[in-house]
């Protein structure tokens, strides 16, 4: 197999995916060049300047303009502004003899055949021999771009469909040609995989490939029978949301963000493409669809959709809901099913699937219903769209953010049931799935020795799910390796002397549970292992502390109580740096609060690629009392360079807790200081988190891993607190920061100052320690405190006061 490295990467189109793919790449280090068509004509602006159409910056006008759009466009794709410099761009005529020394050059034009073959003709005269050509086409088949191609091109080309947007969807759909070899082939599974960060699926050249296919069936099926169901929009969200784990914005938020016309486009694209499919009469758009569409009412680009944002009689901003019976904007009416105040109490996804399709509301009836088409549907595209039913599973996970894919959610409600629940509202399964129930074979996938297998319709039997061998799936070997369990941590064997210690809370909150697991796991490494890994495949890392329980003893006023708590919080941290064994921390997603904490005082981290990390405490009312001001006061004072001014990386650090700064990428919490440069590791790809955290930590342990030594560091007392005193002031004067908030900053002041103190002084942590969670108790004895903390613990969000 010949070896190959992407080192530049040529990126034909700047469009809004061209821009964000180059984006992606500037992510993990690929230079790339990125090329568009010259402008026809001046613009006005280049007229006053007195510019010709020969003039560089005319003719790169349109890739410049694209490029910088993309840049300031939220949320960022790209990890930090300074990777953009790894961008340079260009046009087709003056440009694409640049190409030559790319190693993949990916087309991303608009989506015309015939201007797609002018690209590649272009592309045939400047590549070399051997480069890696790809087309993110979503809708023209990969086989008719080859027309007129030689066999060297024919040979490396290839369908790569990523999913808008690239830095954020983990989906990328490989797409092979008859004529691509299979090096080719496998190169950009595991290239895709390991490099990008993406989930690569495997796709047949058929319309739509996988997940659209699929997506865009679900979405369509759901327009359609909507009026049925008496359902708004507003209940329609409420049933497809997080309850049946898709994402927050689940249907019609979703179309508004994504654009009808986006949508509209797949949907008219298959009712044209398909021959074969006896739903294609799904695809054809519905009355309010189209009149939408005539509207141009495409979502957030036009103002309005599904959903359009308005003020009251008052004044204030509200979003209203369209009536799609009268095609009128109004109120929102609060959506309530009593199937799912049934499901409130089960945490478990998979458990909560039955309990849904149970329900005897509407609700029920439109789970029954829907999961019942989803299911007939999916069944009969095997093997049109792919072999593998698992391939079906893994698009949608990925691509369109639900946490199970349809046949893990069929297995989750059970095979036969699912089957009897389909007839019933007059829907059938494909043939080879009854086949499959006469076997014996009650699900279609199993777990076996730790390793996920799943039913191969061809050979009748499960098999060993290809890909998975690296990686580390947490779900897979619970049941077999865990050593020790509470209700919140669970710590499990993961092999070569390594132990994982994973939370299980409610949004793995760190609460008396979790940090009972910590120690407990630290205990066991430091006994029969050689490591340890804290991480865990939820959603997020973790959300910080657990609010409800320091709210309970506040209001209590069982003081002696919450500081015993708070010690205990320092100590595990302190526990965590302090062992005979190496700690490695995997944050991904929201790590935050004690979550970020925590992640701070490990030997090493190895954070996924998209990890949020921040020190939060400051949105509640009080300081954070983990460790987390202890740990970056300290870090001020290890990066203090002799004759450098010794107050701003301070300062810095004061007002990245004090407003609370959450890095938006993982680039960023190097940046802030949260992560270590030359220490800490990333992993692009979250689902190989684990197993490169288990790597890391065996690393540690062979070089000969030795318990830090504790030392001081220098604080600077009453210098400190004059430069923050003079800040919150400004802050107070300018309306920027309450009273309260005043009150909370010179708390902090105090603690990263270390007291007041006539001269810098050389402290320990265990000093900064008592300090911490003596300024956080004295908080908790607030009011204000205390709303602060209700308020976020009834809606998730922060209050001024």
């Amino acid at each position: 197999m010949q070896k190959r490295i992407i080192r530049k990467v040529a990126v034909l189109g700047s469009g809004i995916m061209g821009s964000r793919i180059a984006c992606h790449l500037a992510n993990i280090g690929v230079s790339s060049v990125l090329l568009d068509i010259v402008p026809r004509e001046l613009n006005d602006a280049e007229k006053a300047k007195g510019l010709t159409i020969e003039d560089a910056s005319v003719r790169n006008r349109i890739v410049n303009d694209s490029l910088q759009s993309t840049l300031k466009s939220n949320p960022s794709p790209i990890f930090s502004k300074s990777f953009a410099r790894r961008i340079s761009t260009g046009n087709f005529e003056d440009d694409m003899h640049l190409i030559s020394d790319c190693d993949w050059i990916i087309e991303v034009v608009v989506e015309r055949l015939d201007i797609k073959k002018i690209i590649f003709d272009q592309v045939e005269e400047h590549r070399k021999k051997g480069t890696l050509i790809s087309s993110n086409t979503s809708g023209i088949p990969i086989n008719l771009m080859l027309e007129e191609r030689s066999d060297d091109f024919k040979s490396h080309f290839i369908g790569t469909h990523f999913f808008n947007p690239p830095r954020y969807l983990p989906l990328l759909e490989i797409i092979p040609t008859e004529h691509t070899s299979n090096e080719v082939v496998d190169f950009f599974m595991s290239y895709g995989d390991k490099y990008l960060g993406k989930q690569t699926v495997l796709c047949k050249d058929t319309p739509a490939f996988i997940a659209n296919r699929i997506g865009i069936f679900s979405i369509m099926s759901l327009f359609h029978s909507i009026k049925d169901f008496g359902l708004t929009v507003e209940e329609i969200d409420k049933l497809t949301g997080p309850v049946i784990g898709r994402p927050k914005s689940a249907t019609f938020r979703t179309c508004d963000v994504v654009g009808l016309d986006t949508l509209v486009h797949v949907a008219n694209g298959l009712n044209k493409a398909l021959k074969d499919d006896d739903q294609k009469s799904i695809f054809a758009l519905p009355e309010f669809i189209q009149t939408m569409m005539d509207n141009n009412w495409l979502g957030s680009k036009t103002g309005q959709g599904f959903y359009k944002k308005a003020k009251d009689e008052d004044g204030k901003r509200q979003i209203l809901s369209l009536n799609l019976d009268t095609m009128e904007y109004g109120k929102q009416k609060k959506a309530s099913f009593a199937t799912l105040e049934q499901t409130k109490p089960i945490d478990d996804l998979r458990e909560r699937y039955a309990v849904l399709c149970a329900g005897k509301d509407k609700a029920g009836a439109f789970y029954r219903k829907s999961f019942s088409a989803l299911f007939s549907y999916v069944s009969y595209r095997i093997p049109e769209i792919s072999d593998d039913l698992f391939r079906i599973d893994e698009g949608m996970r990925a691509g369109f953010g639900w946490q199970h894919g349809p046949f893990e959610v069929w297995d989750a409600l059970g095979v036969e049931r699912g089957l009897k629940m389909m007839k019933e509202e007059g829907y059938d399964a494909a043939p080879w799935v009854e086949e499959m129930l006469k076997t014996g074979k009650s699900s279609f996938y199993d777990i076996k020795e730790g390793s996920l297998h799943h039913y191969d319709i061809a050979e009748k039997t499960h098999r060993k799910t290809p890909g998975l061998d690296d990686l580390i799936i947490l779900d897979h070997i619970r049941s077999t390796n865990t050593v020790w369990e509470n209700n919140e941590c669970a710590v499990t064997d993961i092999g070569d002397g390594i132990l994982n210690i994973e939370f299980r809370s409610k949004m793995n909150a760190m609460g008396s549970g979790v940090l009972s697991g910590i120690n407990k796991g630290i205990e066991l490494a430091e006994k029969d292992f050689r490591g340890v890994v804290i991480g865990n495949q939820g959603q997020n890392f973790s959300v910080g502390a657990n609010l409800m329980m320091v709210f309970m003893f506040a209001v209590e006023q069982e003081y002696d109580e919450l500081n015993y708590a708070i010690k205990y919080f320092q100590d595990t941290m302190m526990r965590a740096r302090y062992s005979n064994v190496p700690v490695v921390v995997a944050p991904h997603t929201m790590a935050l609060g004690g979550g970020c904490e925590l992640t701070l005082h490990a030997d090493a981290v190895q954070a996924a690629g998209e990890t949020y990390m921040g020190l939060v405490e400051f949105g509640v009312g009080v300081i954070p009392g983990g460790g987390g001001t202890k740990e970056l006061t300290r870090r001020s004072a290890l990066r203090y360079v002799k004759d450098d001014v010794e107050l701003n990386v301070l300062r810095e650090n004061f007002y990245r807790i004090a407003m609370a700064k959450v890095s938006t990428s993982v680039e960023e919490a190097f940046e802030h200081g949260f992560l270590v440069r030359g220490r800490d590791q990333i992993s692009m790809n979250k689902q190989r988190q684990i197993a490169d955290a288990k790597h890391l930590a065996i690393q540690l342990a062979e070089q000969g891993y030795v318990m830090p030594a504790r030392e001081t560091f220098r604080v600077l007392g009453q210098q400190a607190l004059g430069m923050f005193e003079v800040g919150i002031n400004q802050m107070l004067e300018g309306n920027y920061i309450s009273e309260h908030e005043v009150k909370m900053a010179r708390k902090l002041a105090n603690v990263m100052a270390g007291g007041d103190l006539s001269e810098p002084t050389e402290v320990s942590e265990r000093y900064l320690l008592d300090l911490e969670r003596e300024a956080f108790l004295s908080l908790c004895t607030e009011k204000k405190t205390l709303e602060r903390i209700q308020h976020m613990l009834k809606t998730g969000k922060p209050l001024r006061n």
